[in-house]
């Protein structure tokens, strides 16, 4: 079983923000995979069926970025998800809006869901696939809770195409071969 972990804030007022890059991926995963997100519980939306000939669960935490930890903790035990089978799918600063990369684990680089991950599953060792949103010239907080400007999402519609390709290629072939094939393309 794979569990496909977009992260976010919950409610109308956040759908089309920065922060919320992972819905929005999880989302288009969600139309392509044809695997609609409408069961609630495990603190999260989720839905789950097959994708590339994989069974896996696509899940939206409900519990906002800070504490998406309880979300991922509920679901990995309930279905059993190993550390290696988990992508989390994120906002990242550090990339360039157009961008998105994948790795096999590591910190949180002050990415603060992802700090709660870390903490409620006791491992570092989950895929990530983070999508590029850009520095700000302004207040972090204030800039990834701000929506995406029309140019950005311009940008944001091809990544959210090579996201779900990313996904594909993560269940059907690994995190190695996902990373060898969409890390280097912009």
């Amino acid at each position: 079983m794979y569990l496909i972990l977009g992260l976010g804030n919950p409610g109308p007022q956040y759908v089309l923000t920065r922060h919320n890059a992972g819905f929005r991926v999880i989302d288009h995963v969600s139309s392509v995979a044809k695997i609609p997100l409408y069961k609630t519980g495990y603190h999260a939306f989720w839905g789950a069926g097959i994708f590339a000939g994989r069974q896996v669960v696509l899940a939206k935490p409900m519990t906002y970025m800070n504490n998406s930890g309880l979300a991922a903790a509920a679901l990995v035990r309930r279905f059993g998800v190993e550390p290696a089978h988990l992508l989390a799918v994120y906002d990242d600063m550090d990339l360039p809006p157009g961008t998105m990369r994948l790795r096999p684990g590591g910190g949180s680089g002050g990415h603060r869901g992802v700090e709660s991950l870390l903490f409620h599953l006791q491992t570092d060792r989950f895929p990530r696939l983070r999508i590029g949103i850009g520095r700000p010239q302004s207040d972090a907080v204030d800039y990834v809770l701000e929506a995406f400007t029309a140019e950005e999402e311009d940008i944001l519609g091809p990544v959210l195409q090579a996201a779900a390709g990313a996904v594909e290629v993560f269940l059907a072939e690994g995190i190695e071969a996902a990373m060898n094939r969409f890390n280097h393309k912009k």
